[in-house]
């Protein structure tokens, strides 16, 4: 039995937290109900009780899944960390049953003899091996093989004195780690927020009545009625409690690297991204991909439904008509688990099916924000033409997708990118297209008006050390 996802990537998780305001469980279970694009098989809650001490609940599935009504009010509090996951190594099942996936599920808790401190991580360490070779080597016991609980042990390590503040410990710790991360650490009394020196992964604060909230986006806050109030920086560590909110810089060495993923696919188009609109960036995005790849048609086709955002743009700058000639199909399941192709087909076509009225006898432009596999590409190619569509021109709001991404991106090995294998003509004819263009690296910057972004699986240049070898890049699926 082979398991079919309806995306082609995936980000591994969204974080969220919040400070100071009543009924803070219930709070985040909201939060992470706005982020549950950012993971979808398993989600975890943890907040400070009454008595100050730190309960959790996780578990797998979405957070409408995991969490009622019941068990939010066992946790009470106003104070709360949360975490939505997606498991890279593709073994969980949608039912949620997979112990693997339900251990790898954040926040994690962790008791010390200093104070009891939950943890939710969303990124990638890329020197996690040494690091946990040199714990395990100093008696460190794991709970997981996430590199998420890499941090906390060091923060074990490093906290050599009751009387030492526990930032101090953080610090530390913060500058062993090399990759991508957004932390949230909360202890009893505060909530630290931590991003890495490169600004890979986005983490937002905002402001609800006198409380806080940090969040991975800012759709969050939206939900929540909250204020946005600033991101994160670079190398940033910000402390959360009664005295409100307290920067400090744990590292000298400061880029503004975000992913390029996060505004052509992750991130929701109704969240800010270091003061860039998300649709506004994709809309951008698609006029650029216009000037740089016109073509002669009749409408312009968006796919469902990070791409529709690029397809408007496309086709306001084209002057061709932007239809809905695809449409998905919101209520099936994130994956389908069937014995046979000819099943597993249907699968694929019950989450998307074109509209045949509406490009039946056309030449249509399909827009699309990337190209991983190809496998995707090529069913909706076959699918607009068995409609009845008389071209399929296929414009790719990205560059060509050629290395894998060592950040906690799910882009799988050079083998498993048709770009890595084949150049652009041979990538069209895999698919099935009439014509195929990509957006070239620099309209990137230029849709965001930006300097820097991180672009390294379009470019190979990566912004940190990796620390393993690139020809055996992701053969853990990290």
């Amino acid at each position: 039995m082979e398991k079919i996802n309806d995306r082609e990537l995936h980000e591994e998780c969204g974080v969220f937290g919040i400070y100071g305001v009543p009924d803070a469980a219930s709070l985040t279970y909201y939060g992470l109900h706005a982020l549950q694009h950012r993971g979808q098989e398993g989600a975890g809650i943890v907040a400070v009780g009454d008595d100050g001490r730190l309960r959790r609940i996780k578990g797998c599935g979405l957070v409408t899944e995991v969490f009622d009504e019941s068990k939010l009010a066992t946790l009470g509090g106003r104070i709360a960390s949360g975490h939505v996951c997606y498991n890279t190594t593709g073994k969980g099942t949608s039912s949620g049953t997979c112990p693997r996936i339900r251990c790898l599920v954040q926040p994690f808790l962790f008791r010390h003899n200093t104070g009891d401190f939950a943890l939710a991580h969303n990124g990638n360490i890329v020197n996690s091996d040494l690091l946990r070779e040199y714990l395990e080597n100093k008696g460190s016991l794991f709970q997981s093989t996430s590199d998420s609980e890499i941090l906390a042990h060091l923060i074990k390590k490093e906290t050599r004195y009751h009387d030492r503040p526990r930032i101090y410990s953080i610090i530390d710790a913060l500058n062993m780690l090399e990759g991508a991360f957004a932390f949230l650490i909360m202890t009893a009394n505060r909530i630290y927020a931590c991003r890495d020196k490169y600004g890979l992964r986005p983490l937002s604060i905002g402001r609800l009545g006198g409380g806080w909230v940090v969040s991975s986006e800012t759709c969050a806050f939206d939900v929540l009625g909250a204020e946005f109030v600033r991101d994160v920086e670079p190398g940033e560590i910000v402390t959360i409690d009664h005295q409100g909110i307290r920067s400090r810089d744990y590292s000298m060495y400061k880029r503004h690297e975000m992913c390029a993923m996060e505004y052509i696919y992750f991130a929701r188009p109704d969240s800010d991204i270091e003061g860039c609109n998300v649709h506004a960036y994709r809309k951008e995005s698609g006029r650029l991909l216009y000037r740089q790849a016109p073509v002669d048609a009749d409408i312009v086709v968006g796919v469902p439904d990070s791409s529709l955002s690029a397809a408007m743009g496309y086709a306001e700058a084209s002057g061709l008509p932007y239809e809905m000639g695809l449409i998905k199909n919101k209520y099936i399941g994130r994956t389908f688990i069937q014995p046979s192709q000819e099943l597993r087909e249907k699968g694929v076509r019950m989450k998307l099916s074109a509209v045949r009225t509406i490009v039946r006898g056309k030449r249509v432009v399909l827009v699309d924000d990337s190209i991983v596999r190809g496998t995707t590409s090529r069913r909706i190619v076959a699918m607009l033409k068995e409609a009845g569509a008389t071209e399929v021109h296929v414009r790719i709001a990205s560059p060509p997708m050629t290395n894998p991404c060592f950040y906690g991106v799910d882009t799988s090995t050079y083998e498993e990118l048709i770009s890595a294998r084949k150049d652009r003509e041979g990538v069209r004819e895999e698919i099935g297209a009439d014509s195929l263009e990509f957006l070239a690296p620099e309209a990137l910057l230029e849709a965001g008006c930006r300097s820097e972004l991180c672009m390294a699986c379009f470019t190979g240049r990566y912004p940190t050390v990796l620390y393993s070898a690139k020809e055996t890049a992701n053969k853990d699926n990290k």
